[in-house]
């Protein structure tokens, strides 16, 4: 006999009085750290009762209807997103904890917000068998959040302005007269250039980079999006931190540009957590799980990165450094400051 239709009803009925496996914190937090077997078809049957989710992102929402039609397809749930910057994900998030109640039952943010919200104690840790096929040096051990996808500071050039054969070896070769005029920053890329110095050692990172500004300058920009637009219109010729998938969709659509690596390369993930209070707990923990797996070949197809150690990425071999998610306020704030002077170097 087919027990699906029993177990169907089974489960909405505890649902309905307040008794089911994730009615409350404790029963979920089981859920979500002990993993079986079984656990994913019980996600699955629950899920497709409970309906949807509640998706707080800062990818765009092109990519984002894709995911959610597959997503879609393969479980018949629905994922309803509210999307926006990460800024504004933290500060509704904020909003919500200060009123006592939160919409959200999954949020994918960049890794050192999210590790702010685990340490604020609103993620809950998930223990998935599907954790051990990413890259552990961006698995963080509490297990409070598990990265999602990859971005990595790359160097851009317009390939009219520089030829292959002439770009730089290593950022020593930028104290070269000819680089003069032709870098450019983003303004906010402090940690970048934090991660770089800690590569290089504190003393000879630090002049290097104080050289580079002094002598051949660099244009700083605000946002990855006009930096990586700048070096597609050959205004800014080398752009030192612009993101490689914005400079894979626009080489995709064939815009005279390319991107290189000079070592080591400095990546950040962005992650995915769940509310330790979902709404649709069910639901929150299947599409965790997607996201971590089914979507990544998804993800791969429109230029992001994914930290799935089983698929081809264009910097398996690079030196990869990733910035520390829980670096202390102190440590951020000296960097930025330390980024900032450069800027300013730069500019006078």
């Amino acid at each position: 006999m087919n027990s699906t239709p029993f177990l169907r009803i089974l489960i909405a009925t505890l649902l309905q009085t307040g008794i089911a496996c994730s009615a409350s914190a404790a029963s979920f937090a089981d859920l979500a750290t002990h993993d079986s077997p079984d656990r994913h078809q019980a996600l699955v049957t629950a899920a497709q009762i409970e309906g949807s989710i509640n998706f707080y992102t800062s990818i765009p929402e092109k990519d984002m209807a894709i995911l959610r039609a597959d997503f879609l397809q393969r479980y018949g749930v629905r994922v309803i997103t509210w999307r926006a910057s990460t800024g504004h994900i933290m500060q509704r998030m904020t909003a919500e904890k200060q009123a006592g109640h939160g919409n959200f039952d999954v949020v994918d943010i960049s890794s050192p917000e999210l590790e702010a919200m685990y340490r604020d104690n609103l993620l809950q840790e998930v223990n998935s068998r599907l954790q051990k096929d990413l890259m552990q040096d961006a698995m963080p051990a509490h297990h409070g959040w598990a990265p999602q996808f990859l971005t990595a500071w790359v160097q851009a050039y317009n390939t009219n302005a520089i030829k292959k054969e002439n770009l730089p070896k290593s950022y020593a070769d930028l104290l070269a007269p000819k680089w003069k005029g032709m870098l450019g920053v983003e303004m906010n890329d402090s940690d970048w250039y934090c991660e770089q110095v800690k590569y290089l050692g504190q003393q000879k990172g630090a002049k290097l980079f104080h050289d580079i500004a002094a002598r051949n300058k660099w244009s700083v920009r605000s946002g990855h999006s006009l930096l990586a637009n700048l070096v597609v219109s050959g205004e800014v010729p080398l752009g030192l931190t612009t993101y490689s998938y914005m400079i894979d969709q626009a080489k995709a659509k064939g815009a005279p540009v390319d991107w290189f690596t000079l070592d080591p390369v400095i990546a950040r993930s962005n992650g995915i957590g769940v509310s330790r209070n979902p709404r649709h707990p069910n639901a929150a923990l299947l599409f965790y799980e997607y996201m971590i797996s089914d979507a990544q070949p998804l993800m791969v197809k429109i230029n992001y990165l994914s930290p799935l150690k089983k698929l081809e990425s264009p910097l398996r071999n690079a030196k990869l450094r990733f910035v520390d998610p829980a670096a202390s306020a102190d440590t951020l704030q000296s960097c930025d400051a330390a980024f900032n002077a450069l800027n300013k170097l730069s500019n006078n």
